[in-house]
Formats: C-alpha cells, sequence, structure tokens
C-alpha cells in the first residue's frame, strides 16, 4: 500500500478518451494504475477512495481475487464459445443464478455486453413482441427529460440528456419524453419524494394525443443515476405501471445503475414494490471485472416471441458475438457467489441510512442547491458557475488531488460507494468532499 508506481507512458495522443475533454486530460493527466478494496491508486501511490464504486459498477470493491480466479480459470478452460446455435454450461448457469434474484415472473434472460447493448435489446424485444401478435403499429416509445438510457442511437433516442442527444440527431425510433421529477418542492428530500407522482399522468396525455395503441414500450430508470440521483416520486411507478397496463404497452425498468442492491433490495423494482415486464441490467453483475449485460423478460413475453415461428426458426434475429462470453459468466458467477456469501444487499440497505445522514449533513454549505438520496446513491448538486457545469468539473478535479474520486454530472457530484463500504469510509468520503466544497 502507498508505493509509488511508474506508468511507463511516453505517449498519451493515440487513445481518443470517451466522455473527457482530452485536450485538458492530457496537459494534466489523473490516472490510476492500481486498484483494492475501496481505494484507487494514482502512479504517486497516494491512496484515492473510490465514492462512486467506479462507474457505480465496482459493488464489491475493487480487485476481488475471487473473480480474478475464476476469469483466469475460465480462459484456460473455454475461452470462447459463441452463443448462436451453440452453448457453454455457464451461461445456463448465470441466467438460472440472476432469476434467483429478479421480481417472480422475470424469468428469461439475453446476455449482452453493457447497458447500452441491453437498452437497444429491448427496443428490439418491444418491437418484436408487438409484430408477432400483430400489432405492429406500436412504433413509438416514451422515456423521460434527463434519462440517461446508454450511448447506442435507439438508447440516445430515448434519452434526455441534451449533450448526449444535441450532436447526433433524434431521427431513429420515435420518442416522446414525460417530463422529469426533479421538482423544486423536493429539495434536500431523502429518498422517495413525497411530489410529483401525477407526473406520471404525462404518459397518458402522450397517449391520449398519438394513440395508446401506437405505444410499444416506456422506458425509466426507477430511480434515475447519472442525471443525478432522481428517485421516483411516491406513487409514481404505481401510475406508469396502470397506464402501460391499461393501454397494452410494456413497461421497461433501466437497472444499470440502480439494480444489484443500490436500492437496498435485489433491484429498484423490489424497492419501489412495481414489476416491470423488461428489467436491464449491468455494471455490477460482474464487479466491473468483465464487460455484461443483460435483459431479463417476462416469460409471456418471451413465449409470445419464440412461439411465432418454427421450431427450426430462429425467433429473434438479434445478439452480440461476445453474448454469454465465458469469461464474463465467470466473473458474474463468482460476483453473485461475493454477493452471497458476504450479504451485500443486506449491507448496503443496513448502511443506507448512516450514508444519508453523512451526505446530507452537507446542506449547510452556501455552494449546496440540493442534495438527493436514496439506498447507497446520493447526489449533491451546487450552485453553478460560470458555465453550466464548469464548477462540477473543477470540483471532481481538486477531490482527486486531495484523495475522493467520484462521478459528476453537470453540476451534480454522484456519489454511490461499493457496499463493502464501513462508517469510516462514509466518514472519510463526507469529510473529503466536505473540505473541497468549504474551499470553493
Amino acid at each position: 500500500m502507498g508505493h509509488t508506481e511508474s506508468t511507463a507512458i511516453t505517449n498519451l495522443e493515440p487513445f481518443w478518451m470517451p466522455f473527457s475533454p482530452n485536450r485538458e486530460f492530457k496537459r494534466e493527466p489523473r490516472m490510476f494504475v492500481r486498484a483494492e478494496g475501496m481505494y484507487l491508486y494514482p502512479p504517486d501511490g497516494r491512496a484515492v477512495i473510490d465514492a462512486s464504486s467506479g462507474l457505480f459498477c465496482v459493488a464489491a470493491g475493487h480487485c476481488r481475487p475471487e473473480i480474478a480466479e475464476a476469469v483466469h480459470r475460465q480462459l484456460l478452460t473455454l475461452d470462447f464459445a459463441g452463443a448462436f446455435l451453440r452453448g457453454h454450461p455457464k451461461a445456463f448457469e448465470l441466467a438460472d443464478r440472476i432469476v434467483g434474484y429478479t421480481p417472480a415472473g422475470l424469468n428469461r434472460v439475453f446476455f449482452v455486453n453493457s447497458g447500452s447493448e441491453a437498452v437497444d435489446t429491448a427496443m428490439k424485444m418491444a418491437l418484436m413482441y408487438h409484430r408477432v401478435r400483430g400489432h405492429a403499429e406500436r412504433q413509438i416509445f416514451v422515456s423521460r427529460e434527463r434519462a440517461y438510457h446508454g450511448v447506442n442511437l435507439g438508447g440516445v433516442a430515448l434519452g434526455g440528456m441534451v449533450n448526449n442527444r444535441r450532436a447526433f440527431g433524434t431521427g431513429l425510433p420515435t420518442v416522446y419524453h414525460m417530463r422529469h421529477t426533479a421538482l423544486p418542492q423536493n429539495r434536500m428530500v431523502r429518498g422517495q419524494p413525497p411530489e410529483g407522482a401525477d407526473l406520471a399522468d404525462d404518459l397518458q396525455r402522450i397517449c391520449q394525443t398519438y394513440g395508446g395503441e401506437n405505444v410499444a414500450a416506456v422506458f425509466v430508470e426507477p430511480t434515475a443515476g447519472s442525471s443525478g440521483c432522481l428517485p421516483p416520486p411516491q406513487g409514481y411507478l404505481d401510475r406508469l405501471r396502470q397506464i402501460c397496463d391499461q393501454h397494452g404497452i410494456l413497461l421497461v425498468f433501466d437497472e444499470v445503475i440502480c439494480g444489484w442492491g443500490r436500492m437496498g433490495a435485489n433491484f429498484g423494482a423490489q424497492a419501489f414494490g412495481v414489476t416491470p415486464d423488461l428489467l436491464l441490467m449491468a455494471k455490477a453483475l460482474t464487479n466491473a471485472a468483465q464487460p455484461m449485460g443483460a435483459v431479463v423478460a417476462r416469460q409471456s413475453v418471451y413465449d409470445t416471441i419464440t412461439e411465432a415461428g418454427g421450431e427450426r426458426t430462429i425467433e429473434f434475429f438479434h445478439g452480440y458475438t461476445y453474448s454469454a462470453h465465458p469469461a464474463s459468466c465467470a466473473a458474474a458467477l463468482a460476483t453473485l457467489d461475493i454477493f452471497d456469501k458476504e450479504r451485500l444487499i443486506d449491507r448496503a440497505r443496513d448502511m443506507s441510512p448512516y450514508f444519508s445522514d453523512a451526505i446530507h449533513a452537507l446542506s449547510d454549505l452556501s455552494c449546496v442547491c440540493d442534495i438527493r438520496s436514496i439506498g447507497m446513491m446520493a447526489a449533491v448538486e451546487l450552485h453553478p458557475r460560470g458555465a453550466p457545469g464548469s464548477l462540477g468539473h473543477e470540483v471532481q478535479k481538486r477531490l482527486y488531488d486531495r484523495g475522493l474520486h467520484l462521478k459528476s454530472t453537470g453540476d451534480s457530484l454522484i456519489l454511490a460507494p461499493p457496499f463493502v463500504a464501513e462508517r469510516h469510509h462514509i466518514d472519510q468520503i463526507a469529510s473529503l468532499l466536505r473540505g473541497v466544497l468549504v474551499e470553493i
């Protein structure tokens, strides 16, 4: 711990970095070369506490040897087996393990490689489901403002974060957006805010305007993550479920961020008591050790699609070279073993009140305009200074220099610590964050 590491990098230019100001980074690179448990280590050997689980994905802490060893064994045994017309045992074992966590009835698992791929896969499933039932007219999708549904073109069309959309147009599917739920009257609220359930009626108005019979699916994050931790108002998701049922629309929960214990339950679906028709996951599924995502469908959706063709007919013309990759399956199975053995979802639920108290204690700072929290996720939103997002960007750089890593979106600082966090880790996160916010 704490030793200096050499990066041995002489040229930073060839790597085109994602979601990054490349010129700024390459002038002042901020890197990590090692990780362990709750901490990331830059080249100088300092310990930087990870307050956002990497990108919401390292729920069990960094560099778990159990996962690394499982991947190593798998790569020496079966390094690749394509999922088209062939299979391997771990894919079926993992699907069976996953449906032990999902709500009853969601029991058919389609493997992909990321959350973005899960979103586009679910869009295709929705279109196919309605088409084989004789309702090919259902081509409309509904999402929300401030939503994030990945970066593939379908997900960008669904998304409601303007910078992710404006450069790429909206020319793929027809998408209408409901209003977001970040209401001024819900500022500084812990958990589900009391105001805003009526915003779900935006879906009813869209159905009345464009015809509910033309809507294929509604995509929502039970708690919006990347746009700054927006928990659902009380009764909001229930109302969406009712309207979808009324009009025969599929309800899709994008749980890429808020799934796998982040809400203090297996998934947001269980935390909020509302079951979707399709549930999307990725990130924490493998503890980020290997890329992997999945769409879990109701059996009725699976049956409708698979029974529409002949026995030797490919029912769903979709998939990826690396769907259910053996190494990813091995990583996911080892991750779920850790979840079970260490009761990580219970730990997340039990730590949530202490975490919430620590973050909401920052509300006395004059630079803070809102704090939102639920489960093991929170966002501290700052009063803008200069161009939107410029203050949040500056703060996250200063935090790295002081020993704290987190995710910032605009002027919202998003915290989502690994579930292995102890109280002293939460105290350290809050203390470091307070120190930098006082400076600014």
